[in-house]
């Protein structure tokens, strides 16, 4: 009899093990962000993230047959913006040389290839008096400042502090507000974490640029999918989350982390639906390669998951004094 009461409580004790690890290792994590110490593992998502953007540029341009010598920029650039990530794992040099190095230069990139998809389809046969016909059919034209998110991470991991760096013991005495004034230099601020409303006001701009993306794109299959609605309906949430965020720390204690969730849910949703699209053209895997050019993009939901990221990053910061 007394075995039988013993076990059930030496199992109940062993399976409450698990779930005290998992929010020890989370509290530490949390920790970590919020005092700006996270580059390794920041720079190891731009790598990763990196290459997933360059393939995705890469086919996409494959399709428009590199007409313009400008077309293979973005590809080397994530290519080298991966290697650099990866470098800035291992090295504390490479992350605040290298990896910023790279970034900026995929950054301005970006912009310029923003430039050259606003051209073309202008160039299109009427032009931006017929903006919905010429937006949906032409060149992508908000996917050259979708491509920058890698590299503004990329950015943002070089003013980071390492992981094995001491903790920011100020913290524990001052009030937040009262150690953000000290940090009257953004980067210097970005360094321990307080950088909330501004990762807040990024997650917004690249939230309306993918809901936009992903607005004509599903536009082109006139919505086969009620699935297909879900990113245009939770980008307005999610940007008004991030917008409240801005002005209300409770906001970025709440709504944020919920809204950012459910977009980042979403695009990871979105991404195993593409995948079952292309597996679903005719040839299936057989025809990879060909199914991948020419079926739904297959990376491009992520995109908005990566603003789901931005978002439950945001909601982990620290706010700057102003």
């Amino acid at each position: 009899m007394s075995v039988a009461l013993t076990l059930p409580r030496r199992e109940s004790k062993g399976l409450r093990t698990p779930p005290r690890a998992l929010n020890g290792a989370a509290a530490s994590l949390l920790e970590h962000v919020r005092d700006g110490r996270f580059q390794r593992s920041l720079s190891a998502i731009v790598a990763a993230t990196s290459v997933a953007s360059g393939l995705e540029v890469g086919y996409e341009h494959y399709k428009g047959s590199y007409s313009n010598p400008v077309m293979y920029s973005p590809v080397l650039l994530s290519a080298g913006l991966a290697l650099a990530g990866a470098a800035a794992v291992f090295s504390r040099t490479a992350a605040r040389i290298v990896l910023r190095a790279m970034s900026i230069a995929s950054l301005v990139n970006g912009v310029i290839g923003f430039g050259f998809h606003i051209r073309g389809i202008a160039r299109k046969p009427g032009g931006w008096r017929l903006p919905v016909t010429n937006v949906v059919m032409g060149p992508p034209v908000f996917a050259p400042l979708l491509f920058g998110t890698s590299a503004y991470l990329g950015w943002l991991a070089s003013y980071l502090r390492r992981e094995d760096d001491p903790p920011d013991q100020h913290d524990e005495t001052e009030g937040g507000q009262g150690k953000a004034s000290r940090y009257s230099n953004r980067k210097a601020g970005i360094s321990h974490g307080y950088f909330q409303k501004h990762l807040c006001v990024i997650t917004i701009a690249w939230a309306l640029f993918s809901g936009f993306e992903a607005l004509y794109s599903h536009y082109k299959s006139n919505f086969r999918y009620k699935a297909q609605w879900t990113p245009v309906l939770l980008t307005p949430i999610l940007v008004a989350a991030a917008g409240g965020a801005i002005v209300s720390a409770r906001i970025a204690r709440t709504l944020l982390p919920a809204a950012s969730a459910l977009a980042f849910a979403d695009g990871a949703a979105g991404f195993c639906y593409h995948a079952r699209g292309v597996a679903r053209r005719p040839g299936g895997t057989r025809k990879l390669i060909y199914n991948i050019l020419y079926g739904p993009p297959i990376f491009a939901p992520l995109l908005f998951a990566a603003c789901g990221f931005l978002g439950l990053l945001a909601s982990a910061l620290k706010r700057e004094s102003k």
